[in-house]
């Protein structure tokens, strides 16, 4: 069955009542046919529209109709059954006459129906076609008495209160309330008007005793009285606000209007209505809103000629340029970044593997905290063009910082508006300059920061480079919350003992070494020498390289780690070739190692060799410096003298003191390697590094300075094409020493067929190309006897004359 109520026409329905009322109980017959109604509770004595679309129920009120009987109205429990049965509907509800109906063309028919007493289902006679039951009328008692009649004063009061409450009751149903004497009906009158519950008016049908049903009714209307004043109140306020905005919105267009007619404030106006939008559009987090909304109420209400605006207008400015919430989405393929790693970088392996490690987590966890990576290496290594690279491998925009000689923390954290010409700091300068929240930061020159009165930048990185802090970066002129972590910052240094230590601990350490000259070989084939032709607009018909010029340029005129000097050696002889191609000068130049001094002048340095006859008291020794690595000859000359030792070559501290030490060692174990006792006390020693004017320092040239001074006393010479680096104890042990690679590619271009290196170090010779390892035969040593051993031939040269004995 299908049941809607009609749609009730409250006033109506209230004149039908009243006059209802006054009618007796009318007496029917015991079995009636049971019609349940869904969502509708029928009082006695009341009139009530009902609609039915289910024909057995049309039937049912047919047959009633014609034959002028009464129906049972009974209220349906569950309103989802379709087809009710005795257990679905209450056992308690109303006898009804029918007093109109109306048959509708889609099978529907809408009816008026009048109760006329409470009736209880005593038993179920039959269900087909419908339902009938026999049932008992339910009489309520009527005795007078005080109680009652203060209840139904009570309900009275109460219907006031809430017919002045509730737009949906009618207001001639306190007339009708007035105007019925019986209570029992003035009960059902009221909660059959009232918008309470299916379950609570049929409650008070079933509540017989007249003064129980009072109370329940005075309950309900208390309730529903509390709930419409608490809406009315939520209603005041909200209209209360909106005619606040209203008023608002009509004061503002009535200034619009007037400046307007005044011919001021039309730009001004077009200004705070752009950086409303703007500041709609931003996607700001709700501080950054909240601010944002206020400064600009305060910029509405200020005189644009007051100094007080531009310092307000340019912070909303700052505040909607800043990308919130606008994200550059990464480029998580692993294969196209490694493409495009090896396209801009040649070698470097450590470096890409580590870099396509971080994308490889990223694409398997999205929300990775960024790492903090610091490449440390010499210069022009390609350390800025590698964060490049990153940001060009994984989408992102790219953004450099340079920090070499910021003393002001002023610099990272911008100045506060209170300050004249006041601005954000750089970091927040770069976001808004690329426009997202997750570009690649290249923190360039770490190790270069300064500190003075004005504060300490490195400080101030902390909460930039910390991920646990950088989600709530405040810069000093925001004076508002950024979140930095979705950033990836990428820090360069030439050196990581000048880094601040607090920075240190904050950032992964990528070590880039020095280049090869194979290395530098091949990157100027692959990448300067195309470079440097495109740029000056030469072709490889008009200029060419050989391998042996460029090998040439790096050896006699470049000394450095990375590849900025050859690079503008290149480009030297690319403008000389320029000039002659622009003065039609036709033909073809290959540069070849005979020709290359007449395009970049005489040889600018000298490369130091090995040897070719073993020498006694000249060890050649390596040293790493910052443009790589270089062969440093030590020599030691004996003479008479009162054993002093002599030390020049421009040594520092720690290599002075390395050469004390060998000394000790070498007097200590003096009769192991031949040496009389009087060696010491007749002669003076001279130890010497040439290049004088160069700064030498470190502890690598212990065991080069114990080998001279050993082979100067012992007269014995150092094996041909053999050098050595390492420290040494005055227990003799060699410890190990840093910079292998770059010493063994010197050892290389020295012609050194042998080097000797601590034990400790062997694991070095990983990074040491293949080539190197050919030609170039690496030996470990634990102790200073093993060094001597294999550096000293076991032949001396000629004596040398004993000196004088003097006599006192």
């Amino acid at each position: 069955m299908d049941y809607d109520p009609l749609t009730k026409s409250r006033g109506a329905a209230t004149s039908l009542e009243a006059e209802s009322l006054t009618e007796e109980t009318p007496r029917f017959a015991k079995e009636l046919a049971i019609l349940p109604t869904k969502g509708t509770v029928v009082f006695p004595y009341l009139i009530m529209p009902l609609m039915i679309s289910d024909p057995r129920y049309a039937r049912l009120i047919d047959e009633a109709l014609m034959q002028s009987k009464p129906i049972g109205l009974f209220a349906q429990k569950n309103q989802e059954v379709e087809t009710p049965t005795s257990e679905d509907i209450y056992q308690l509800g109303t006898a009804g006459t029918i007093m109109k109906m109306l048959r509708f063309p889609d099978g529907s028919v809408r009816f008026l129906v009048q109760g006329l007493s409470r009736v209880r289902i005593k038993r179920i006679l039959s269900t087909d076609p419908y339902m009938t039951a026999e049932v008992d009328i339910v009489e309520p008692g009527s005795e007078k008495s005080v109680e009652l009649e203060a209840l139904v004063r009570s309900v009275l009061d109460s219907l006031k209160k809430i017919i002045q409450l509730a737009p949906y009751l009618p207001e001639d149903l306190q007339v009708s309330a007035l105007n019925t004497d019986d209570p029992s009906k003035l009960a059902d009158l009221i909660a059959s008007n009232l918008s309470i519950s299916l379950a609570q008016k049929q409650e008070i049908l079933e509540t017989v005793e007249v003064k129980e049903r009072l109370r329940k009714l005075i309950q309900f209307i208390g309730k529903e009285i509390e709930v419409l004043e608490i809406s009315k109140k939520i209603q005041s306020q909200a209209a209360s606000e909106m005619g606040k905005s209203q008023r608002e919105y009509i004061l503002r267009e009535q200034l619009k209007a007037i400046q307007r007619e005044l011919g001021e404030g039309d730009d001004r106006t077009m200004e705070l209505d752009e950086f409303r939008k703007k500041i709609e559009a931003a996607g700001m987090p709700e501080e950054a809103l909240e601010a944002a909304g206020k400064e600009l109420d305060r910029l509405s209400k200020m005189n644009p000629s007051a100094a007080e605006y531009i310092v307000s207008r340019t912070y909303l400015d700052w505040l909607v340029s800043l990308p919130w919430s606008k994200s550059s989405e990464d480029k998580l393929d692993i294969k196209e970044a490694q493409r495009i790693l090896d396209e801009d970088h040649y070698n470097l392996e450590r470096v890409k593997e580590r870099v396509l490690e971080f994308l490889a987590v990223r694409k398997l966890k999205s929300d990775l905290k960024s790492p903090i990576l610091c490449f440390v290496g010499p210069p022009g290594v390609g350390k800025t063009s590698l964060g490049r690279s990153i940001a060009r491998a994984m989408g992102r925009q790219f953004h450099r910082i340079s920090l070499g000689g910021v003393r002001d923390e002023a610099e990272i954290r911008g100045h506060r508006r209170t300050y004249i010409g006041s601005l954000p700091g750089r970091i927040i300068q770069g976001l808004r300059r690329v426009g997202t929240n997750n570009p690649v930061f290249m923190l360039d020159e770490m190790d270069k920061i300064g500190a003075d009165f004005r504060g300490d930048p490195s400080s101030a990185l902390l909460e930039v480079l910390d991920p646990e802090q950088n989600h709530t970066f405040s810069d000093h002129y925001l004076d508002l919350d950024f979140d930095l972590s979705k950033v990836l910052f990428v820090g360069t240094a030439n050196i990581l003992e000048t880094i601040p230590p607090v920075l240190r601990d904050r950032m992964e350490m990528i070590e880039l070494p020095g280049y090869t000259d194979m290395e530098k070989s091949a990157i100027a084939k692959k990448f300067l020498v195309p470079r440097e032709l495109e740029n000056h607009g030469l072709k490889n018909s008009q200029l060419s390289f050989s391998a042996a010029s460029v090998r040439k340029i790096i050896h006699d005129y470049t000394r450095e780690s990375g590849l900025r000097n050859l690079d503008r050696e290149i480009a030297t002889i690319c403008r000389k070739v320029a000039k002659k191609v622009a003065m039609e000068e036709k033909g073809k130049v290959t540069i070849t190692p005979a020709n290359l001094s007449k395009y970049l002048g005489p040889e600018k340095f000298i490369q130091e060799v090995a040897s070719k006859t073993p020498l006694v008291g000249v060890v050649p020794g390596l040293a790493w410096t910052s443009v790589g690595g270089e062969i440093l000859f030590v020599e030691a000359t004996k003479m008479p003298g009162k054993k002093t030792l002599t030390l020049t070559g421009h040594m520092g501290e720690v290599m002075k003191e390395s050469v004390q030490a060998a000394m000790s060692y070498i007097r200590s174990t003096a009769p192991r390697w031949g040496i009389s006792d009087d060696a010491f006390e007749h002669y003076d020693i001279h130890v010497h590094v040439p290049a004088g004017a160069t700064p030498k320092d470190g502890p690598s040239a212990g065991i080069t300075m114990a080998t001279a001074i050993t082979s100067i006393l012992t007269e014995r010479p150092v094996r041909r094409a053999l050098a050595m680096t390492g420290e040494i104890t005055l227990r003799g042990e060699v410890l190990p020493i840093g910079g292998i690679k770059e010493k063994a590619l010197a050892a290389y271009r020295a012609g050194i067929k042998t080097v000797l290196i601590p034990k400790h170090n062997v694991k070095d010779l990983e990074e040491v190309p293949e080539e190197i390892k050919k030609k170039v035969k690496f030996v470990s040593v634990e102790t200073m006897e093993e060094v001597l051993r294999l550096g000293l031939d076991k032949t001396k040269t000629k004596k040398t004359r004993k000196p004088a004995t003097r006599k006192a």
